[in-house]
């Protein structure tokens, strides 16, 4: 006798459920090229100054101001040999070199003084600590030109005008209270554990610094470099009020002689000694970046 098995009822398709996870989809959709356009329109608002810089550095002089299109008619290089042959009598490279000393002696001298005044901060109990620790995060109001005329008065009873001694002092004084407060921040996140641990082991407060808490501050040495560096390679201010000798001016002051030296002003030469002053912040970035960003990115694995 043959049994009869009832057929499988069909499944129902939940027609609605499917619409909505269409809808949603199309939404996501919708949402992630808006977002990417508004970044690519962004990204090109930011980068067209950059971009016209380098092509008018390739322009006639003619072309430069008259000219409004982005790639220019007619390419030259003339402004690049005339930017690096110098100015005044003095060569492109010394205002490079000068500029490259004290971008990278502020560098160290910050790093150096920040780390070992942020580590007195966060983890040596002194009294007048918080006292000390809160008049430094208060000079972070004051501008730094409240300070220009008594600074300048100092270092010019000291015999130190047009020397590169008041650019880099204060980076070896821990007078960079920004840095400061940001390796404070830094350090207190690591474990205090690792502290005792070295403190078992007979280390003093110098050991367990060198050994111990600074291989852990790379990140923080890292961010601070590459800020200390740009701001110091852009410095203006600084190197106008305190240097006379011309082969002593940076590449800022090297780049706005161009306007100054004849009435009409070479702003071909100008727009290449730009580009070849933008170069080494690009590449000191690009090389540091890495670590900046690995540095982020394992910030939440401590524990």
């Amino acid at each position: 006798m043959t049994t009869l098995t009832a057929p499988s009822p069909t499944p129902q398709v939940d027609h609605a459920a499917v619409a909505r996870r269409a809808a949603a989809k199309n939404r996501r959709r919708v949402k992630s090229v808006l977002f990417h356009t508004v970044a690519v329109v962004a990204t090109v608002v930011v980068l067209y100054p950059a971009a016209w810089m380098l092509f008018a550095s390739m322009k006639p002089n003619s072309d430069i101001i008259g000219n409004v299109q982005l790639l220019p008619d007619v390419w030259t290089m003339e402004h690049y040999v005339s930017a690096l042959s110098g100015i005044g009598g003095v060569s492109f490279w010394t205002f490079f070199g000068n500029s490259l000393l004290l971008a990278s002696l502020s560098v160290v001298g910050t790093v150096l003084s920040s780390t070992v005044a942020a580590y007195a901060f966060a983890r040596i109990s002194f009294p007048g600590r918080n006292v000390m620790f809160a008049i430094m995060i208060g000079t972070l109001l004051l501008p730094f030109h409240v300070t220009i005329i008594p600074q300048y008065i100092l270092f010019n009873n000291l015999g130190m005008v047009n020397t590169y001694i008041p650019l880099l002092a204060p980076k070896f004084l821990a007078a960079e209270a920004f840095f400061i407060f940001l390796m404070v921040q830094f350090i207190r996140g690591i474990p205090r554990s690792l502290d005792e641990a070295a403190r078992i082991d007979g280390c003093g407060h110098g050991r367990t610094f060198w050994r111990i808490i600074l291989p852990l501050m790379r990140p923080a040495i890292v961010t601070s470099s590459i800020f200390t560096f740009i701001w110091s390679w852009n410095d203006f201010l600084g190197p106008l009020l305190y240097l006379k000798d011309p082969s002593l001016y940076t590449m800022p002051i090297a780049l706005r002689q161009y306007v100054d030296q004849t009435s009409v002003s070479d702003y071909g030469a100008q727009m290449a000694m730009a580009v070849l002053a933008l170069l080494p912040v690009m590449i000191f970035f690009v090389v540091f970046q890495r670590f900046l960003i690995n540095g982020v990115a394992t910030q939440g694995l401590k524990g």
